[in-house]
């Protein structure tokens, strides 16, 4: 039986945790914020939980981000993905 690329195990509309690993810079945080915000307009920096790596390299943020449907979390994955100072989305 073929999967319908639209299926999903998720249950929308949920909270959906994401760990966003990419360079420690002064403005990686800030961007990275933009980017949920522009696809989850409610999202509240309270949920941010961030880990810098033992050589102060890398930081880890995770967020747990209100979504409301696959293309939402699909559209975010991607653009977090994209942005220049990202390493890892998780």
């Amino acid at each position: 039986m073929a999967i319908d690329s639209s299926e999903t195990l998720i249950e929308f509309p949920c909270d959906f945790p994401i760990k966003i690993i990419g360079i420690v810079s002064e403005q990686f945080t800030d961007n990275i914020i933009k980017i949920i915000k522009n696809h989850a307009p409610n999202f509240s920096t309270n949920s941010v939980e961030m880990k810098g790596s033992k050589q102060g390299n890398y930081i880890s943020l995770t967020c747990n981000i209100y979504v409301t449907s696959k293309v939402q979390l699909d559209n975010l994955y991607r653009e977090l993905s994209s942005h220049p100072e990202t390493k890892f989305v998780l």
